[in-house]
């Protein structure tokens, strides 16, 4: 479990450090400056809980396992963004877009959990 919160943590991290860089060639930044949180390393981590539900799912169709993924990437970014804000510690803020849920939900990124969620499926299958 210690190594797949390790492996999940990483992934994530390079995931929006990769993301949050290619957003800024939308700004002209040059530099393609990616970024993150110390807090979205455990955050990211957490999927590592998703490893039984992988394993039950193998075998089924692929829509369904990444709509799957994506509700439980959508509750745990909810329950993680709620607790986090109640501390004025939550890193990122959706009040903004014009699809978010409570500020700490972006129901335009659905196709980005979904490919994540298949993503984390083979890192997590794997082990």
């Amino acid at each position: 479990m210690k190594q797949n919160f390790i492996k999940c943590g990483t992934c994530g991290w390079c995931l929006e450090i990769l993301y949050t860089g290619l957003q800024s060639m939308e700004k002209k930044n040059r530099t393609l400056t990616g970024k993150t949180s110390i807090w979205m390393f455990p955050i990211y981590g957490m999927v590592c809980l998703f490893r039984p539900v992988c394993h039950r799912m193998k075998g089924q169709n692929i829509f369904l396992r990444g709509l799957l993924y994506t509700g439980m990437i959508f509750a745990g970014e909810f329950i993680t963004g709620s607790l986090l804000k109640k501390y004025d510690a939550c890193p990122w803020d959706y009040s903004d877009a014009p699809l978010n849920f409570r500020g700490v939900i972006r129901l335009d990124y659905a196709p980005l959990w979904f490919g994540t969620g298949l993503l984390f499926e083979k890192i997590l299958c794997r082990s």
